[in-house]
């Protein structure tokens, strides 16, 4: 078959000849599209050579690379025709937020005004002040904007924001009051820094004064045990003691009695300091942590350490303990899932398995990883009920054909992730409810499967498995999985919580495509299983090649982890140093109890997401699914739960 040149990489020179006749496909164009904006980025945009992209949807992608690329020199007229053309689409608002600042830097004041639009961001918002500053229009009302700027937030703010606050004062416009107003404010957000920089025009003893707080909040010390005993000093002592128990609750603890008998904190304050306190040693499991959680006093309690009580008594196996601390937290908590399910396993351990049946019963009926194990204690079908609500051809058409899901399709399929979703959300502003589930089918047959993550909301739109648990590369999953004796749904599932089927994609940690290997760990699997034609991290990009050493990866870690997939997607997720710290304090323990008290959040929720989605990909794969008890703990069993809806509420 003869090959189409226009699809591959080319020069400038041969991407005229492949755009020049405006027939292609968007398919055909897209390589060459990749290549132009890519060239642009690099500052060799040639708007000859690419000509044949005009009528392109993403050619104003394209001027807007190379426009960003010099966008200190970008004249007047230009940026207003660029403006202009691309009226009301995400590209002009993603070249304004680009040009604004630069026209603040070549303080192009009476442009920038007349160019602004209103901003979230603190520094566009710094620029449009500074503009009225420069051109004599620093009114009463500008006086108002400025000080609400100041009192917006007690963390620091851009650099071009400090000419609004020096114009702020000259006009009488910080006064004392205010500045105290931003150094509590920093001092509740434990920003010393931004303390020092907000008491900085206080008269000499007040300015003495906020900077030894700021010191305190920085690193408590015994000053504080003279300081004036006001409200001011109250607070800032329980700010500073606070951000102290986040790295050394022993010390915090220490020296909060002095600091309470000096100062005179409330009962409240210190509650805030306890809190902090026991937060931060529960969190690590250390030996101390029923003691300080006592020490909370209920009132200062939320849901975070609520959770984090129950978990300590269960990390100690105090089954009483823990029990109570479930039936302690708010109902709407209680009333989740996860908790309903401890509170009967905890019912059991405490020999009431009679009270725990009608928990075990309301459990089962939702499709969660407890929902899961309640099902498999009852020995009944998992509750799955998919929705199928249906579309109107017409509509659909309609949706496929919108400019800006067209351009952030396009723009998702060249890689360029950060500017389709601008396009994305312009799409979705104007979409009902119907039309918006219509664009995340037609962006998950783009291969885009992450909008089902992020677009679909609700107990019914849950219930579109279809779309929230994508099936692709089957084959090769079977294959690898086959080739490593590993469950091929637990292999989609890996896949799913990694990348959710995307292939190019990247972590902040490097982590590579489908599986999110590491680019040691992919050339070390590898090397160990022979794999022909590894070529380096970029290989890691390539389906086939992902799986095959994620897969492989996972059978070593299974094999280490003594075949225990529960320990080993711990592990896959963790890494080995913290799996071994949870191995060691926890021995023995049954398998739901030692996921719950994995210390990291994030682990904690990937090994029971991981093993609900197996779950739903044996579901999607073979119809049964293997007992999820029998799943967690290795066995070798066939798929042999069944699926039901159950009907008893919407979202089951």
């Amino acid at each position: 078959m003869k090959r189409n040149i226009c699809l591959l990489p080319f020069a400038a020179s041969l991407l005229l000849a492949c755009t020049g006749t405006g027939a292609q496909t968007l398919d055909a164009q897209r390589a060459a599209m990749r290549v132009a904006i890519d060239n642009a980025e690099r500052g060799q945009f040639d708007a000859a050579a690419t000509a044949g992209l005009r009528n392109h949807p993403l050619y104003g992608w394209l001027e807007y690379s190379a426009l960003r690329r010099g966008i200190d020199t970008v004249d007047t007229p230009q940026a207003l025709d660029f403006l202009k053309r691309y009226q009301g689409q995400a590209v002009a608002d993603a070249f304004r937020a680009a040009w604004l600042p630069a026209l603040a830097r070549r303080q192009d004041w009476p442009t920038l005004l007349t160019n602004w639009r209103p901003s979230n961001d603190p520094g566009l918002q710094c620029a449009e002040l500074n503009a009225r500053l420069a051109t004599g229009k620093a009114d009463a009302g500008w006086i108002r904007d400025a000080q609400a700027l100041w009192r917006s937030s007690g963390k620091s703010l851009p650099d071009a924001c400090d000419p609004v606050f020096a114009g702020l004062a000259e006009r009488g416009g910080l006064t004392p009051a205010l500045r105290w107003e931003r150094i509590d404010a920093a001092a509740d957000a434990q920003q010393p820094g931004v303390m020092r920089a907000a008491a900085r025009g206080l008269p000499a003893a007040e300015l003495a004064q906020a900077n030894d707080y700021a010191a305190f909040v920085d690193k408590p010390d015994a000053r504080a045990l003279n300081w004036p005993r006001t409200e001011r000093s109250r607070r800032i002592a329980t700010d500073g003691l606070a951000r102290l128990a986040r790295t050394d609750p022993d010390a915090a603890e220490r020296q909060l009695p002095q600091y309470a008998q000096a100062l005179a904190l409330d009962a409240g304050q210190q509650a805030q300091v306890r809190y902090q306190i026991a937060l931060w040693t529960v969190a690590s499991y250390l030996p101390d942590s029923a003691r300080r959680l006592a020490a909370v006093p209920e009132s200062a309690y939320d849901e975070r350490l609520h959770e984090w009580r129950a978990r300590e008594a269960m990390a100690r196996g105090d089954w009483p303990s823990a029990l109570a601390a479930i039936r302690a937290m708010p109902a709407g908590q209680r009333g989740d899932s996860r908790w309903r399910w401890f509170e009967a396993r905890l019912l059991e351990k405490t020999g009431r398995a009679a009270e725990a049946a009608p928990l075990y019963r309301a459990v089962a009926t939702e499709p969660t990883f407890h929902g899961f194990l309640a099902a498999d204690k009852l020995r009944q079908p998992y509750a799955l009920c998919p929705w199928n609500p249906g579309s109107d051809a017409q509509t659909r058409a309609a949706v496929a054909r919108d400019p800006a899901l067209v351009r952030s399709l396009e723009l998702f399929r060249i890689d360029r992730a950060t500017w389709a979703a601008r396009e994305w959300a312009d799409a979705l502003s104007r979409f009902d409810d119907t039309r918006r589930r219509l664009a995340v089918e037609v962006a998950g047959e783009a291969g885009w499967f992450d909008r089902a993550v992020f677009a679909l909301k609700g107990p019914q739109e849950m219930r579109l498995y279809a779309l929230r648990f994508p099936l692709y590369h089957d084959d090769t999953i079977r294959r690898e999985a086959a080739r490593n004796a590993l469950d091929p749904a637990w292999v989609a599932a890996e896949i799913r919580a990694e990348s959710t089927f995307n292939p190019n994609a990247r972590s902040p940690a490097n982590a590579l495509g489908l599986m999110q290997v590491l680019p040691a760990t992919g050339a070390s699997v590898a090397r160990r299983i022979g794999l022909s034609g590894y070529g380096g991290a970029a290989s890691l990009y390539d389906p086939d090649t992902n799986i095959a050493i994620g897969t492989a990866y996972l059978r070593q870690l299974l094999d280490t982890y003594g075949g225990l997939p529960y320990v080993t997607i711990a592990a896959y997720n963790a890494g080995p140093t913290p799996t071994a710290r949870w191995q060691s304090q926890r021995p023995g323990f049954d398998p739901d109890f030692w996921i719950e008290t994995i210390s990291y959040k994030e682990t904690r929720e990937y090994v029971a997401r991981v093993l609900a989605f197996s779950v739903i990909y044996d579901w999607r794969l073979n119809g049964k699914a293997v007992p999820l008890g029998d799943r967690i703990a290795g066995r070798n069993v066939p798929a042999s739960r069944g699926f039901a809806c159950p009907a008893v509420k919407d979202g089951a």
